[in-house]
């Protein structure tokens, strides 16, 4: 009797390690970037779609959903990867289960890979050519252009802003194949969008970024006005044109109407 309760100890307590273990993988996945990413490549592919159309391609969305999901999870991961050491030194990032050293780099690396491997290969084979060549250029831009700058200038958001307007226009290739001039309008939107919502974030966790080596946002008034600039001069740019995204995205134009 002792030894069958210890048995079924042991089996709870390896339940438990391995539930642990599901959700820091999940975790790592960043879901709640990933949930945002898919919004916005389901408007990019509705709005694709000719307005006459009556035939919606669903099962084809979901493909597109699912490959670009894998591709952004493994980006993700990757994340954590990269900025390991980094996420040690604040307070927000420090229990992220890489950080935290509950994950081995090297495991979290493989997963990464095999998870932005299998969404390119999966767009490749399923959806088209294109939004698999636009979802690798998200992710390289994303790790190798963006995430190494947060380290070393305010300039990092301008860069950052590719990447983070580029879900529309995979949305758009998955749906039509090419990238019309309305896809273009899209991205200008999301792409204005970023600056004045990330700006706001980055001033609410200013001192972890600098805790952790990040230079994100500048120091003192410069770092004020810095961050003023280019967050009013996007937002104004949007707003001053908001009226006339609509009329684009029909084969409208920025001019006045006749």
């Amino acid at each position: 009797m002792q030894s069958s309760l210890v048995g079924m100890r042991e089996a709870r307590r390896r339940d438990l390690v391995r539930s642990k273990v599901l959700a820091d993988y999940w975790a790592l996945t960043k879901p709640e970037v990933n949930f945002l990413i898919l919004i916005a490549i389901f408007a990019g592919f509705c709005l694709a779609r000719p307005v006459e159309s009556y035939d919606f391609p669903f099962l084809f969305l979901v493909h597109t959903l699912v490959g670009v999901l894998l591709v952004a999870s493994g980006a993700g991961a990757l994340n954590h990867f990269v900025e390991r050491r980094f996420d040690t030194h604040m307070r927000r990032t420090a229990r992220r289960p890489l950080a935290s050293g509950r994950l081995e780099p090297v495991a979290v690396l493989w997963f990464g890979i095999l998870l932005s491997c299998a969404g390119g290969i999966y767009l490749a084979m399923v959806v088209n050519a294109l939004a698999s060549l636009l979802a690798a250029l998200t992710l390289l831009s994303y790790l190798f252009l963006y995430t190494p700058r947060k380290r070393r200038t305010p300039l990092c958001t301008l860069v950052g802003a590719f990447p983070g307007a580029m879900p529309p226009l995979i949305g758009w290739a998955a749906a039509s194949g090419r990238l019309s001039f309305e896809a273009w309008v899209l991205f200008s939107m999301l792409f204005l969008w970023q600056f004045p919502a990330l700006h706001g974030h980055c001033m609410d966790v200013s001192r972890g970024l600098r805790a952790g080596g990040l230079s994100g946002s500048s120091r003192g008034k410069r770092r004020i006005r810095f961050m003023a600039w280019q967050s009013t001069l996007p937002a104004l740019a949007l707003m001053s044109r908001s009226h006339s995204f609509p009329a684009m995205l029909h084969g409208g134009s920025f001019g006045p109407e006749d």
